[in-house]
């Protein structure tokens, strides 16, 4: 189940808004016979190229998958299919799919054929793989994943606004290939105006779509000359904005490519943005700021994950700071962190966690 979730892992950046999924077929001697990993494009699932590799050699053996097979007819005919006319005996399986289609639905239409099912080896590692896919299924909003970069004393600026760069190459490659595991990154109207940025993936990794660049701004104060307006038909750009924004403003920008969506709100009801993104077939957001949009998600309990990459300076109390906003009046009342991991990257530390 081990290789299994790292074959599935191998579909990073490739299978939105589908589910990684791994597949090991184990022969009757206890032999490896088939391996695959689902990529979008590729269209076959992970089970079906395994067993095209094991070929008769699956007949009695055992399949190891990273999520449950599916028995309903999609892009691909059922993989549950596929495992019964292979003539495996056992199927174990990390956990179940959460998509109604499936659910449970495709280890019934296995023990229907006399097909052994085993669900729960290695679970908690493949929910994790997964997250973004299967928070989206059961909220219909995408996974949060805010990041930041500060200073030890928690300033992701200077007072004049410089920020460039906090932290080093190392973690800056590293932040690269995190905004490839997403679907979208998404900023505040203070970030895009301060520091003008590009907001792009250049891990130079595989990725199925592009990375779809979000700005919350609701005065509508992009401008065409931006480096977001201008690399807008090469990259998306979506701006949340409000309904009531100028007609011209709006005008400009579409001619440059970039996509206006208009909220009641314009954008400060967070939960409706998701939901909007939600309905654009995005499964998850990289929010990179600023203070504000960082503050203004954690206030709203929509943030799922959190990165701090954190540097060795010292930037000094009138420095911005990583979160805007009211904070915590007590230490009891402050957002907490588990299953925390801490990573180095050159002189600079990663501290990930779950809200």
């Amino acid at each position: 189940m081990a290789r299994a979730l790292e074959l599935a892992a191998r579909g990073c950046g490739q299978v939105s808004p589908s589910p990684l999924v791994g597949c090991v077929i184990v022969g009757r001697g206890g032999e490896v016979v088939g391996e695959g990993f689902y990529l979008y494009e590729r269209v076959k699932h992970a089970e079906v190229l395994a067993l095209e590799q094991a070929g008769e050699r699956a007949r009695g053996g055992t399949a190891y998958v990273s999520l449950e097979p599916h028995s309903h007819e999609g892009r691909t005919p059922p993989c549950s299919d596929a495992l019964i006319r292979a003539r495996v005996a056992r199927v174990v399986a990390a956990i179940e799919d959460p998509n109604p289609l499936v659910n449970g639905r495709g280890f019934e239409h296995l023990r229907g054929a006399g097909v052994e099912v085993l669900k729960g080896v290695l679970a908690c590692e493949a929910a994790r793989l997964n997250e973004k896919y299967i928070h989206a299924l059961r909220t219909g909003r995408p996974f949060v994943h805010l990041k930041l970069a500060a200073s030890l004393d928690g300033r992701i600026a200077t007072r004049t606004g410089d920020a460039r760069w906090i932290t080093g190459e190392e973690a800056r490659v590293r932040v690269h290939q995190l905004r490839r595991e997403y679907d979208a990154i998404l900023v505040g109207a203070g970030t895009a105006t301060k520091d003008d940025p590009l907001l792009t993936d250049r891990s130079g990794l595989a990725r199925r779509r592009p990375l779809v660049r979000v700005l919350l701004d609701e005065r509508l104060s992009l401008t065409p000359a931006s480096k977001l307006a201008r690399t807008a038909r090469e990259a998306p750009v979506m701006v949340i904005t409000a309904a009531t924004a100028d007609p011209t403003r709006v005008a400009a920008l579409e001619e440059c490519g970039v996509q206006i969506v208009a909220e009641a709100s314009g954008g400060r009801n967070l939960r409706a943005v998701l939901e909007s993104l939600a309905r654009h077939s995005i499964q998850s957001v990289l929010v990179e700021g600023g203070a504000n949009a960082a503050g203004a998600f954690l206030r709203a309990e929509l943030v799922n994950k959190v990165s701090f990459f954190v540097a060795p300076l010292i930037l000094g109390g009138d420095a911005v700071g990583a979160v805007g906003g009211v904070g915590a009046l007590t230490i009891e009342e402050a957002v907490k962190l588990r299953d925390v991991e801490i990573e180095r990257h050159g002189h600079d530390v990663e501290i990930t966690g779950y809200i």
